[in-house]
């Protein structure tokens, strides 16, 4: 196990590049000491830990129509477009079962983002005993503000990690692991828009309860693109290793399983390409 921190975006759908991705550096017993998770990447992240090659795929890409977990009518119902119990109940216990002996005799740390809805702030959660609150964990940082409910865990109140810390790389130099590797699910140079009036009327129509909730959302495409800047910094300077899609991403909720596989092949095949410089960064001495 190589002494260095895996940081993992999310992205929703998009995270079917990093399943890839990770599915190869699994076939190669390549496993590194930490991994900080955000939304998707904090699904990938346990898979990871659990060393269960092509879970994560198979959660996502289907043609079954009865594990789509994108439910229109579910939004209706409950204000809840992804199946949030299909995701973290019913597959990891029936469908495609998570091996959580594995993932708690493991010595890796994983670190889950999640965002306090009171603080407003990112918070690095762990769980290395409880099945239950792991999955619990899992969702609270995978649900994407509007989209899904907010998830309370111990009695406080979570929602996507990535909407406080989307690129963890802060909490990966805090750790101190002399090496970093990060995972992205977005293209070269990408940097987040700014929300429009509209979407910000609405953001603040659901969280009205919650105001550090809603300065942080409203910050978020600042904080996002600071993060950019420094990680391509870092990665110019030879101290981090990144690897991000180089042909175009898919949507957050892509549900064509023939797009997704691509995306996914790609995040596998492009890892393969570049396991030579990663070994060569992670060997190096500084």
């Amino acid at each position: 196990m190589e002494k260095a921190t895996l940081v993992l975006e999310g992205g929703a759908t998009r995270g079917v590049f990093t399943s890839g991705a990770l599915d190869f550096l699994m076939e190669q017993k390549l496993y590194m000491s930490h991994v900080i998770g955000v939304s998707a990447g904090a699904c990938n992240g346990v898979d990871y830990v659990s060393k269960q090659i092509g879970r994560t795929k198979n959660c996502m890409i289907h043609t079954e129509k009865e594990y789509d977990y994108i439910n229109l009518r579910k939004f209706v119902r409950e204000r809840s477009l992804i199946d949030m119990d299909m995701i973290f109940e019913k597959f990891p216990n029936e469908v495609y079962p998570f091996d959580f002996d594995t993932y708690f005799q493991s010595g890796i740390v994983c670190e889950m983002v999640t965002t306090n809805c009171v603080t407003g702030k990112a918070e690095y959660m762990t769980e290395k005993s409880d099945p239950k609150r792991l999955m619990k964990i899992c969702r609270a940082s995978s649900s994407l503000p509007l989209f899904s409910p907010i998830v309370n865990i111990d009695g406080t109140p979570y929602l996507d990690g990535g909407l406080a810390d989307s690129v963890p790389i802060e909490r990966a130099l805090e750790i101190g692991n002399e090496k970093i590797v990060v995972i992205l699910t977005r293209n070269p140079g990408y940097r987040k828009k700014m929300p429009s009036k509209g979407v910000m009327k609405i953001y603040r129509s659901s969280y009205k309860t919650y105001p550090n909730l809603l300065r942080t959302i409203a910050r978020r495409s600042i904080v996002y693109n600071r993060t950019m800047e420094k990680i391509e910094k870092l990665e110019e300077e030879g101290k981090i290793f990144v690897l991000r899609p180089q042909m175009k991403t898919v949507s957050r909720l892509e549900r064509n399983a023939d797009t997704l596989t691509d995306f996914y092949n790609h995040g596998y095949n492009y890892m393969k390409k570049q396991y030579h410089n990663l070994l060569e960064y992670l060997q190096k001495e500084e």
